[in-house]
Order: structure tokens, then C-alpha cells, then sequence
């Protein structure tokens, strides 16, 4: 695949004009071959962040289709950066929905979801970054996806917390959060949480997962997983307390900050 149809360095210089008489197809192909790269200039600073501008302002919405397949077809590529800047796509992708809902059929975004929901649980390399590959982050980039989703298919809400906390109580992993995660995967449930239409039952229904994942346990040292499901639930009584700058606190915030406490307590006896 060419990816040399744009001066990159020249358009991100000039804060990412759309190239002027290449085709959008063209800039798509270019901008998914960049996506694939290990250089984290070519594929973050460059090819993401002039995909999410354009796709916000309208400039790709004749193929917003085409790239949120190629994008989805990628949670099975061999190379962890594709498969964990797949999900930035699809996120900006469903954001844009709603302002070109022509470009963008119920058909591809569930389509699509089927996908994400295989991967997200089973990622294997959640590292947030890499000396030589910058920012991975499997865990966030899935966050990010996993609230745009509930909002472009709002009866997979309960679903998507489930998905969430299945991603947290992940057992196959030597890696501990320590960029964040907790914080953009407790924004997520948050986000998912304020949707209306959620009841008490399906609001922290999804924590059976969590506490299922903890029976049996006994003392010993902290896995990497169980650190990585405390420092999400910690964080996520943080955003239920104070809620979001652009959303507020969730319907049920109280009933879910009880359930989370519930589990906080294993390790925080001590706690009120």
C-alpha cells in the first residue's frame, strides 16, 4: 500500500489541512496502511491524529464505512499497534454517526461492535506504553470504544459494562495499570452509566463478574489482575462521587459506589 500520496510532516506542520486533490479513498487507504506501523510518528502523531480531525469535520464521510471495516477487521492482526488503534477508529467513527447518519448504517456499527466485543475481554498485550512503539494502550483506546458504542447502540448498555468488567478481571496478564488505565476504563463505565433508560438491576448488575472473580481467593500476593480491577474500581467511586465535567453524576451512582465499596473492602478492611 503507498503512503506516500501526502507530505505528512508538511500537513502536520500546517495543523492537518486536508489534502487538496487526492480523493478521499486515497487519503483512507493511506491513513489505514500508516495505522498498521510500529513508528508511533507515522501512526499516532501523524495518521491518527489527522484521521480523528477528518473524520469529525466531515472531510471522510464518503467512506466512513470502508474504514470502520478495515479497522474492525483488525483485532486479529498479528501486530499489537493495529490491533490497538483499531478501536481509536471505530470511536471516532461512532462519534461522527450522528451527524452523517447516511454514511454510517446501523448494519456496519453493530457489525462492528461483534467484533470489538471479541477482542476487548481477550487482548492479550495490555501494556499502556512501549519505549519504542509509544502509547499501545489496549485497555483505554477499548474504554474510549466501549462508551461511543453504548451510545450509538444503547440496548447493548448492560452488555458493555459486562464487557468492561470482564476486561478488568482479566486473569492472563503480568501487567499491572500503570498509564492510566484505571482512570479513561472508570470514565468509560461512567459515560455508560449516564445513558438514560439504564435501571438499578442492569446499572450494577455487570459487578457480578467482578465479584465472581474474586471467590475463592485468600491471602497471598496481589495478581496483576486483581491490582488492575482495584485501582479501576477505586477509581471508578472517584468519577461516581464527582461525576464527569460534561455529563454529571449517573442515575444510580449511589447503588453502584455501594457495590464497588463491597469489593473495595477485600483488600480495605479498614474502610467505612
Amino acid at each position: 500500500m503507498r503512503t506516500d500520496l501526502v507530505d505528512w510532516p508538511a500537513v502536520a506542520g500546517a495543523g492537518f489541512p486536508f489534502p487538496a486533490g487526492v480523493p478521499a479513498e486515497l487519503v483512507a487507504a493511506e491513513l489505514a496502511a500508516m495505522l498498521v506501523s510500529p513508528d508511533p510518528t507515522v501512526r499516532d502523531d501523524h495518521a491518527y491524529t489527522a484521521a480523528a480531525q477528518w473524520i469529525r469535520a466531515g472531510r471522510l464521510d464518503a467512506v466512513l464505512t470502508s474504514m470502520g471495516d478495515t479497522a474492525a477487521e483488525r483485532f486479529t492482526h498479528p501486530d499489537v499497534q493495529a490491533r490497538t488503534f483499531a478501536p481509536l477508529i471505530l470511536t471516532c467513527l461512532l462519534k461522527r454517526g450522528p451527524e452523517a447518519p447516511a454514511a454510517l448504517p446501523e448494519s456496519a456499527v453493530r457489525r462492528w461492535y461483534g467484533q470489538f466485543a471479541a477482542w476487548y475481554p481477550a487482548e492479550p498485550d495490555t501494556r499502556g506504553w512501549d519505549d519504542r512503539s509509544g502509547w499501545l494502550h489496549a485497555v483505554a483506546h477499548g474504554a474510549d470504544a466501549a462508551a461511543a458504542f453504548a451510545t450509538a447502540l444503547p440496548e447493548h448498555r448492560a452488555d458493555l459494562l459486562e464487557l468492561c468488567a470482564r476486561r478488568m478481571t482479566a486473569g492472563d496478564t503480568g501487567y499491572r495499570y500503570v498509564q492510566l488505565e484505571d482512570a479513561r476504563l472508570a470514565a468509560a463505565i461512567t459515560r455508560i452509566l449516564l445513558a438514560p433508560g439504564l435501571d438499578a438491576g442492569r446499572a450494577t448488575g455487570w459487578l457480578d463478574v467482578v465479584t465472581a472473580a474474586f471467590e475463592g481467593g485468600g491471602p497471598g500476593a496481589v495478581p496483576p489482575w486483581a491490582f488492575n480491577t482495584f485501582a479501576t474500581l477505586q477509581s471508578l467511586h472517584l468519577h461516581l462521587t464527582r461525576g464527569l465535567a460534561d455529563g454529571g453524576v449517573p442515575p444510580h451512582a449511589a447503588v453502584v459506589a455501594d457495590r464497588v465499596l463491597e469489593v473495595l473492602r477485600l483488600p480495605y478492611a479498614w474502610l467505612g
